[in-house]
Formats: structure tokens, C-alpha cells, sequence
């Protein structure tokens, strides 16, 4: 299978997108339980050219983005789909215009957004920027041409974090996105991290699915009169390996924060 068509590369390599689409995707070095196999960069059109998510502050990273970018006659500017220091803190050492959206020096597991910085705002019309809160406060999506580029939204594998709200995340915010990008009918997502999205709906389908089976599970444990928040865990999330516990924490307490919102639940019957 061939890189353009969905296959796995390494960190630095260049693959172009798939049907010939001029874009090209670079994977930063950076690997772990909460980035999959690295960031995805993509640096998108020619004469001149933008880039989406310059990734991690990474030497080696950020030459490859560079240096793509010189091949298409420049880079115009940097989008960002959020803010998270995995996508964003590369922009300084890149140089190129920041043209929407702000850089952070931490993740979901610490965000907290910064009062004295003001987000840029002014998208390129080749852009149509798509709010999606929920991952993070400051998230968007970006449709080109008929690609849309959907950050954290939506990974090419696995799930995505959602954070409470003390960490900028919102469940029932990232619902009501997943339900606004189900209208857009590009036929590829391109996303933050893992492959090429080429049956978005599909995805789409399987994350709103994934969401209901967690609080099915959640609600269950409720009903049996589990108050207790580790056995909530443990029922709920019984599949999440050790390396992903405390990331897992933070979606039950998003889930929680949904059912008071609803009603469901009184966060004060809850104990550690």
C-alpha cells in the first residue's frame, strides 16, 4: 500500500495526500499513549503555501516543514486546530505568520487558557474554519477544498480525550461537534494524529457510538448504587491499560459533569 493511500510512515517523512490532493503530511518525532505515532503537520496548497499544526518545537520537525514549504514558493501562514502544545508549540521556530488560533506550552492534561493572549483570528478564504469545542475550548476545524482538517476531533485511530471543564473540554460540546462535522461532506479527514480518514461518517459513527457505550456503562454502575468514583472507573472504563488511567479519570469526570448538567446526577452523593 502506498504512503499516499493510507500507509504508516515514519517521523520526517513526507507523504502526500491521497488522489493526488496537493498536501503533504509530515509526522513529528514525538510518540506517546495521548499523541499515537506523533502529530500530524500539514503543510497544504503551493504559490504559496499554509501550514496546519506545526507540532512540537522539534529542530528536526520543523526543518521538514520548512523546507516543504520552500518548495511550494513559501509559507503564507500557520493555522492551528487548538491550541495544545503538541500542535502548537513549534510556530515560533517555524516563522511563518500565526493566522489563526494561539500557542500554549501544555496539554489537556494541564491546559488552562491563557487571559492575556488573544487569539489570531484571520483565516485565508481558502480556509472555512468550523468551531468544534469539546477536545478543547479553543478547537476548530478547517475545510479545504475537500479535505477537512479535524485536529483532535476525531484521530485516525482510537478515541480522543475529552477533558472536564477545569481542563478547557466539555462532552456535550464535543457531541454537538462531532454533529456539526457529520454535515460537511468532504470525503477526507485529515487528522491530528494516526492516518488518513477516508470514510469520515463511518468514524463519526463509531465515536458518537463509543460516547454511549461509556456512559451506558457509567449510567449502569449509577443505577446499581455505585457512588464510588474508582469502581465508577473501573466499570466504566474496564478495557484503558494502566498507561492511559489518569487520562481516562479526566473523560469519566467530563461524563459526570454532563450528567449533572442533565440532571442525572448529584456530583455530591460521589466519593473518592
Amino acid at each position: 500500500m502506498s504512503p499516499g493511500a493510507g500507509g504508516l510512515d515514519g517521523p520526517g517523512r513526507v507523504v502526500e495526500g491521497p488522489s493526488g490532493r496537493d498536501l503533504v503530511r509530515i509526522r513529528a518525532h514525538n510518540p506517546g499513549p495521548m499523541t499515537l505515532s506523533g502529530t500530524n503537520t500539514y503543510v497544504v496548497g503551493r504559490d504559496p503555501a499554509y501550514v496546519i499544526d506545526p507540532g512540537p518545537d522539534d529542530e528536526a520537525h520543523i526543518d521538514a516543514v520548512r523546507a516543504e514549504g520552500k518548495a511550494r514558493s513559501g509559507i503564507a501562514g500557520v493555522l492551528l486546530t487548538h491550541s495544545h502544545a503538541d500542535h502548537s508549540a513549534g510556530v515560533e521556530s517555524l516563522g511563518a505568520p500565526l493566522l489563526w488560533g494561539a500557542v500554549s506550552s501544555t496539554d489537556e492534561t494541564h491546559w488552562q487558557p491563557d487571559p492575556d493572549v488573544r487569539p489570531a483570528n484571520g483565516a485565508p478564504p481558502e480556509f472555512g474554519v468550523i468551531p468544534t469545542p469539546g477536545h478543547a475550548a479553543d478547537h476548530a476545524c478547517f475545510e479545504w477544498r475537500d479535505v477537512l482538517f479535524c485536529g483532535d476531533l476525531i484521530l485516525g485511530e482510537g478515541s480522543t480525550i475529552v477533558p472536564p471543564a477545569a481542563f478547557g473540554g466539555s462532552l456535550a460540546d464535543y457531541l454537538a461537534s462531532l454533529e456539526r462535522v457529520g454535515h460537511v461532506e468532504a470525503p477526507l479527514f485529515a487528522p491530528g494524529h494516526g492516518e488518513w480518514i477516508t470514510k469520515p461518517q463511518a468514524k463519526i459513527d463509531e465515536y458518537v457510538a463509543h460516547r454511549a457505550e461509556r456512559e451506558h456503562k457509567l449510567l449502569a454502575a449509577i443505577d446499581r448504587g455505585e457512588r464510588s468514583r474508582t469502581a465508577l472507573l473501573d466499570a466504566a472504563w474496564d478495557d484503558v491499560p494502566a498507561v492511559l488511567r489518569r487520562a481516562a479519570a479526566m473523560a469519566m469526570q467530563a461524563h459526570l459533569e454532563k450528567l449533572e448538567a442533565e440532571g442525572i446526577l448529584d456530583p455530591a452523593e460521589l466519593i473518592r
